[in-house]
Parts: C-alpha cells; sequence; structure tokens
C-alpha cells in the first residue's frame, strides 16, 4: 500500500502555509504572508502575526489541495509545527492541525520547525544522504548540523549563534542603512551595484563552528556612523556586509564537512535565498570536492510543504503520532524532528 497523504501546517512566524506530500512528492503548496502589516514597525508583531494566521489558515489549506486536485477527506495524516516560534503564531497553526486531525480520523504529528527547513531540500533533490552536514540559516537561526536519518536519528550541533543570527543581522543592519524591511532581500539587492571589499569588517569567532553577528551588526552601525553629514555610500556597505556574512557562513560549514568526513552540504532557511551565500557555497564546495544542495527559492523560506515533508517521513518510518494533548514549545531546542510537547499541568493551590 502507498503511504498517505500528508496535510502539512506551518504558522511559527508571519507566514501561514499548508502543503501536502505523499512519498516524498509535493502534491502541492501555497503560503499566505503578513510580511507587509509588520514592515511599517521594522519587524514581526507578534499579535499581528497570529491575527493573520487565523484568517488565512483555512484558505490557505484550500488552496493547496486545490493545486494538487485534492479534498479534505484525501488526506492521510497531518503534520503542524509545534516550535520554536511565536507563541500564538504557533497556537493557531496547531489548534487547525488538531481540527482537521480529529475530524478526519487521522493521525497527527508535532514538527520541529528547523527540522522542517532541513526537509524542504528532500522535494527537490530527493532523500537526504547519510550523513550529510546541514546549514541552516535564517532570520532567527544559524546552526550547523550532522544529519543521519532525520526521521530516526538525534541531530547533533557543531555551531549555534550565539547572539545575533544570521537574519537578524541583516534585518537591523538594513534598517541603520535606511534600507526597508525585510532587511535580507533588501541587503541583497543593495549589494549588487557595490563592492564587497570596500569596508573590511570582522569574520566573528574564526576558530569555532559557532556563529556570533552581534559584533557584525554593531561594526556595520559604527561603519554607517562614520558617514554622518556626508552621503551613505550604502551599496558599498552592504556588499561589504553580505561578503562578511557569506564568508563566515560557508567557511565554517566546508570546514566541518572536512573535518567529519561528510560529502554532500546542504544549505537552507531564508537567507539560502541570499544570492552571494549561494554563490560563494558553490564555489568553495567545487573546490572541496563536497557536493551542495540547496532547495529552490521557494522552499526556502517558511512553508507548509517542509511541516509535511518532515510528517511524510515520520510517517514512512512508522514513527509515534503526538498525543492527544500535544501543545507548543515556542522556545524548543533541536534535538529530533519530532516534536511533540505538552502543556504543562496547573497546580491548585490550596488557599
Amino acid at each position: 500500500m502507498s503511504s498517505p497523504i500528508v496535510l502539512g501546517i506551518e504558522s511559527s512566524c508571519d507566514e501561514t502555509g499548508a502543503g501536502l506530500v505523499r512519498e516524498g512528492r509535493l502534491l502541492g503548496h501555497a503560503v499566505a504572508s503578513s510580511m507587509d502589516e509588520h514592515a511599517r514597525f521594522g519587524g514581526v508583531v507578534p499579535e499581528i502575526a497570529a491575527r493573520a494566521h487565523v484568517h488565512a489558515v483555512r484558505p490557505v489549506i484550500q488552496r493547496a489541495l486545490d493545486q494538487a486536485g485534492l479534498r479534505l477527506s484525501d488526506i492521510g495524516a497531518v503534520a503542524v509545527t509545534t516550535g520554536p516560534g511565536l507563541s500564538g503564531a504557533l497556537q493557531v497553526g496547531v489548534a487547525g492541525a488538531k481540527a482537521i486531525a480529529y475530524a478526519l480520523g487521522v493521525p497527527l504529528h508535532g514538527v520541529h520547525h528547523l527540522a522542517g527547513h532541513v526537509a524542504a531540500d528532500t522535494l527537490e533533490h530527493g532523500p537526504l544522504p547519510n550523513p550529510c552536514m546541514v546549514l541552516i540559516v535564517s532570520g532567527g537561526h544559524t546552526s550547523l548540523l550532522l544529519v543521519r536519518d532525520l526521521a530516526r536519528d538525534p541531530i547533533l550541533h557543531l555551531g549555534d549563534t550565539l547572539d545575533d543570527a544570521a537574519g537578524e543581522c541583516f534585518d537591523k543592519v538594513a534598517r541603520v542603512f535606511g534600507l526597508p524591511y525585510p532587511g535580507g532581500p533588501a541587503i541583497d539587492r543593495a549589494a549588487r551595484a557595490g563592492n564587497p571589499r570596500a569596508v573590511s569588517f570582522p569574520r566573528p569567532l574564526p576558530g569555532s563552528y559557532d556563529f556570533s553577528f552581534s559584533g557584525l551588526k554593531t561594526a556595520a552601525a559604527r561603519w554607517a556612523e562614520g558617514h554622518a553629514g556626508r552621503e551613505l555610500p550604502v551599496a558599498d556597505g552592504a556588499a561589504s556586509l553580505q561578503e562578511a556574512v557569506a564568508d563566515v557562513l560557508t567557511r565554517k560549514a566546508v570546514a566541518a564537512c572536512a573535518e567529519y568526513g561528510v560529502r554532500t552540504l546542504v544549505v537552507v532557511g531564508g537567507v539560502a535565498a541570499n544570492s552571494r551565500v549561494r554563490s560563494l557555497a558553490e564555489e568553495r564546495c567545487r573546490a572541496a570536492g563536497v557536493e551542495l544542495r540547496v532547495p529552490p527559492l521557494g522552499l526556502c523560506t517558511d512553508n507548509g510543504a517542509m511541516i509535511a515533508a518532515v510528517g511524510d517521513l515520520l510517517v514512512r518510518a512508522g514513527a509515534e503520532p503526538a498525543p492527544l494533548d500535544v501543545s507548543i514549545d515556542p522556545s524548543a531546542p533541536l534535538e529530533y524532528a519530532a516534536l511533540h510537547p505538552t502543556a504543562r499541568k496547573t497546580r491548585t493551590v490550596a488557599a
């Protein structure tokens, strides 16, 4: 018998996503973003994001079904992001997923958001090699991971961000440079007209697999302040900042591949869409004899297809579904792809 069709729901931040996957094949997916509503505030506002998910989740699921030519009754399992993310936003997705799973009488699987980013690549390039090196780069996370069987094995962290993630650095520096939110795409666009060697920005933590972009962010802000009263050469600053970030990310990732004898590097997350990160990763992987895998741009940012991909892997691996009282964990560490936190039971205190 073939595996069931898995519906994946993602609502951890400002994108509402739904995707449908069966046996590693993407059947359809749709995404609604509340980015424009947050832009005037210069960042994501949790309450606005949660309300946007409430309005978007049903239409997004229907759009994914329509794209796949399926009905709700065709779904055989549901997967949903249970963490990490914004608490109110996560609650919307989990509530919707529970309702659908209960109504259809199908299993529900809780999924770690970052495992979703890892699995996104399988929808384009097939099963992940065992082992593979994974570099996750997004607005809130920068991690270097050794991944074996994503559905069954624990995930080994070689390095994580100690402060600002790469995407957060882009967002904050873009604001200093007078560029719009979100900062990553704005920095990328501005950098095309700049000289990446114009400013000698620091490369943080050169001897470690951990990441730290707070100092780089501060260095960029000080450089901008040094141009007070003069026109700021934004293109050069953007190109130099982008070069520093891409250099740090790709140098550490390729070095880890060499140290651990891994022949495949997978780069995922929103910052994987950055043109310089992609091109420098290609250049360095080619020189090192490492295969580079990067999802298509539409699967780099948050989406429901990646959550469905994890759910599909869990179903085919025979993983236990989530308990009925599965809840959320907004700050969950990435240990396994499945994430089944349960609500804390309140204690009655005697008066």
